[in-house]
């Protein structure tokens, strides 16, 4: 049997290993929540150490900590923010609504810490206490609610923010390099209007630069946090000055311009902007799904599909069909787009679980917020860095393919009609002619004028070519 020690709470004495740094409450929701194995992730940590570390610093310039002991837990929380300790966050996400044991486990592992750093003995509270010293001015309520918030921003602008200009720059190369490649457009899946392989590349980029606004929107809202509040949002047992002193440190530690909220009780029985997070988050794996799915069409066959375009080749396709190579970089960002759906419906399910002054499914949302954030940052770095960069055009069939194409007959429309132009479609695809066959044949058109008109590199460039009309 391994090796323990005694550790007390409210509720009496509880063994906790001795190698643990973690406590007795710590302990009794380890044993409480056997439930997922899932734990908080790396950022959230993270985030905690940092306003543990900032807490201490802030109580010690109001005079409510001592210099050794403030010092000691913000050197002890500065640890946890590094990951120094993260075998000591055991817990899963799956626990009490407000986190409160997650909070906990911050306390106690910075207690224990701080006290080995001041030369005593692990569960010395005289010494430091997870609740008076480590947690002071602060409650669960008001510190998870933030923690979401310093996580998810983080987040975003150290992981997320360089993937999504990575992939916008990659796609943009490509719209380049591929401008002046003709192909035929599809709506419906079915052949439109030709347009250039470079457009629809510029398309792609465009969609994630809009996606990048569209979370960068939301930032002013995710910059507010909830410190300050404690138990309810009234402030009780901390000083009034404490929201605004953290966010100022918070600040300072990160180079992100948290502030105190403008309400203390929205910002704790509320979670919208965790949910207008998740929504632009969302809008990208709509957008990625879209990309996608785009190249992994695009990239079919390479004999009895498309084949239009050619992905890098990165692994055996199959178990049974040698030389088989499939487009698994797409595959997997779809994969990646279709669970950030899944966990904006759990945010938003979570998000509307607050009973008066507090949510209670915060844990929950603090993961699928993460969640979401980490895999979209990955699946846009592999997106760019495996997939997009390695393309290669097939363009002599695209081209050629463009222009047999029986829809070019949409430019002859101001010409000789609509419904003249409908028929040379059904006469051209009946009889597997050109439309350049079959208007001359039907004599609709000179050939000089003919050739003017179905100019298909010009058909993308838009514009109107105007004509007579011939019986439209």
């Amino acid at each position: 049997m391994s090796e323990v020690r005694r550790e007390r709470d409210a509720m009496g004495e509880v063994a906790v290993p001795a190698w643990a740094l973690w406590g007795a409450q710590t302990q009794r929701a380890i044993e409480n929540f056997p439930i997922s194995g899932i734990r908080f992730p790396r950022p959230f940590i993270r985030a905690l150490g940092l306003v543990k570390a900032c807490a201490a610093r802030v109580n010690k310039e109001l005079g409510l900590l001592d210099e050794r002991r403030a010092d000691a837990i913000a050197q002890a929380a500065q640890e946890v923010a590094e990951g120094k300790w993260d075998e000591h966050f055991p817990l899963d996400i799956f626990q009490t609504g407000s986190g409160t044991s997650t909070n906990m486990n911050a306390n106690e592992v910075i207690a224990n810490r701080a006290c080995e750093l001041l030369g005593g003995q692990r569960g010395d509270k005289s010494l430091v206490h997870p609740n008076d010293h480590v947690n002071l001015g602060q409650s669960s309520n008001d510190v998870i609610p933030s923690c979401i918030h310093i996580a998810a921003a983080l987040a975003i602008h150290e992981h997320l923010f360089p993937a999504l200009e990575r992939l916008y720059s990659a796609l943009s190369e490509k719209a380049k390099e591929f401008d002046d490649i003709v192909k035929t457009g599809r709506t419906h899946l079915m052949d439109a209007m030709p347009v250039r392989l470079g457009q629809e590349f510029s398309g792609y980029a465009a969609q994630i630069a809009w996606c990048r606004e569209r979370i960068e929107a939301t930032l002013p809202r995710l910059y507010e946090l909830a410190l300050g509040g404690t138990a309810v949002g009234t402030g009780i047992n901390t000083h009034p000055e404490f929201g605004k002193r953290i966010a100022e440190t918070l600040t300072q530690a990160t180079g992100i311009h948290f502030r105190e909220t403008r309400n203390h009780f929205a910002a704790q029985a509320a979670m919208e902007t965790a949910v207008e997070v998740s929504g632009a988050l969302k809008a990208l794996a709509v957008a990625l799904h879209k990309i996608a799915n785009d190249l992994r069409w695009m990239n079919s066959g390479p004999q009895a599909g498309l084949a239009e375009i050619r992905l890098p080749a990165l692994q055996p396709g199959s178990s049974i069909m040698p030389g088989k190579i499939n487009p698994v970089i797409p595959e997997a960002v779809m994969m990646v787009a279709m669970q950030v759906f899944g966990n904006d419906v759990v945010i938003t399910a979570a998000a509307a679980s607050g009973n008066f002054e507090l949510n209670v499914a915060l844990p929950v949302i603090a993961h699928n917020l993460l969640l979401s954030i980490t895999i979209l940052a990955n699946a846009c770095e592999v997106l760019a860095s495996k997939c997009v960069a390695g393309i290669v055009a097939n363009r002599e069939h695209m081209e050629r393919l463009a222009a047999q194409n029986a829809i070019l007959a949409t430019a002859l429309t101001p010409h000789i009609g609509y419904d003249k132009a409908a028929e040379v479609v059904k006469k051209a695809m009946a009889e597997n002619k050109t439309i350049h066959q079959v208007v001359l044949e039907m004599g609709l058109m000179d050939e000089a004028e003919l050739d003017r008109v179905l100019d298909i590199r010009k058909m993308t460039e838009g514009g109107f070519v105007a004509g007579v009309s011939g019986g439209g």
